[in-house]
């Protein structure tokens, strides 16, 4: 199975245990912040468990299983150096003919072209090979560099949309609570005849109340965003340092060390 869509799954199955057990522990009834916080567990506005909170659950367990991805994917381009496919003393040069030994190998260690040291490699190696030139070597190896380095950029795009996305349903939540919150108070002063007397102190008690939970949405969402955009931030970067230790490989072994016939 593709790891991403294992991911995916996990995250979801993840979500769900998550929910399940924070309602065991926090039954309905229950008068707490962390139950309005995390669950909207007393909501007057959704069906529960059909709540923003759960909703925003689910997403940030996927962006938490992308970043799992992206976690492995950098620690597997890091472990391709310990392969060593190229000479690492201080006296080998490389000609033509030397290179086609590398290749072969090169190939034989990724065949599906997955890992970027190895298509790195192999783009190098062929073009010398064909045309037995450092400076068009040269050409090919810094542009496959910021070829990677924008591929890098968007496989980020997915989560960038779900760290988005999360502050988006909390604002949406906060609205329809807000909202809804608003109609019941008008439909209460609307019963009660115009006698506020009796109506203002326990009218004024539900409508904070409501208005409370209402924003409850948009602060879990915020620290849900900040979350996986601090993770974001840490795992792209080692990503990213992963892809500068493979390029300085490939610079210091393979294209330093090439030799062109005048």
């Amino acid at each position: 199975m593709d790891i991403r869509l294992s991911a995916f799954l996990g995250a979801l199955v993840t979500a769900v245990v998550w929910i399940a057990v924070l309602s065991l522990l926090m039954p309905a009834g229950q008068e707490s912040l962390a139950a309005d916080l995390l669950l909207d567990r007393n909501t007057q506005s959704f069906t529960y468990p059909f709540t923003i909170q759960n909703l925003m659950w689910l997403v940030f367990f996927i962006g938490a299983g992308e970043l799992l991805v992206r976690h492995l994917a950098g620690s597997g381009e890091t472990q391709q150096l310990g392969r060593r496919l190229l000479p690492e003393d201080d006296q080998t040069v490389l000609r033509q003919q030397d290179v086609g030994p590398i290749y072969r190998e090169v190939r034989a260690t990724d065949p599906q072209s997955r890992f970027w040291l190895q298509r790195m490699l192999s783009r190098t190696i062929l073009q010398f090979q064909s045309t037995g030139s450092i400076d068009q070597v040269n050409a090919v190896f810094n542009s496959t560099l910021e070829l990677y380095q924008h591929e890098i950029d968007l496989r980020y795009n997915l989560l960038r949309y779900l760290v988005w996305l999360i502050p988006t349903l909390g604002f949406i939540g906060t609205v329809v609570g807000i909202a809804l919150a608003l109609k019941g108070a008008g439909a209460t002063f609307a019963a009660s005849s115009g006698d506020l007397s009796q109506l203002g102190p326990q009218l004024m008690q539900g409508l904070t109340k409501e208005l409370g939970v209402a924003f409850y949405t948009t602060l879990l969402a915020l620290l849900q965003s900040a979350v996986l955009m601090f993770a974001m931030h840490l795992i792209q970067g080692r990503e990213e340092g992963a892809l500068n230790k493979v390029g300085q490989y490939c610079l210091d072994n393979l294209v330093n060390r090439l030799y062109e016939k005048r």
